[in-house]
């Protein structure tokens, strides 16, 4: 399932803060993939791995397509403090990008954090 963050007006008016809704993005969902693109059609080498590495574990995702709003490229980059993407959050924790998922997954740790 795809996820597209927008910035909603509140009832007094006031418009949350990107990061705001990041957090709450990736606390609403168990499983959150910042990535180029979407799980359908990923837009880059290492967002197309780290949907296949998810796929292969079965895991139920949710994905944010960071190409489709600047602030959302911008602002996941410094929610996190690490600069590239795709980007794999777990029950609201930041586990790290492809590089990592993959090293995780041939060294059978990333099924342990996702069952968890």
């Amino acid at each position: 399932m795809s996820e597209t963050i927008n910035q909603p007006e509140t009832p007094d008016g006031d418009t949350p803060s990107m990061q705001d809704l990041i957090r709450q993005t990736v606390t609403d969902n168990r499983v959150v993939l910042f990535m180029k693109g979407n799980a359908s059609f990923p837009q880059c080498g290492f967002s197309g791995r780290a949907i296949q590495i998810l796929q292969a574990l079965n895991t139920e995702f949710v994905t944010v397509d960071v190409l489709s709003n600047d602030e959302v490229r911008e602002g996941i980059k410094a929610y996190s403090s690490w600069p590239t993407i795709p980007q794999l959050y777990v029950n609201g924790e930041f586990i790290g990008g492809s590089d990592i998922m993959t090293e995780m997954y041939e060294a059978g740790e990333l099924q342990s954090v996702l069952s968890a």
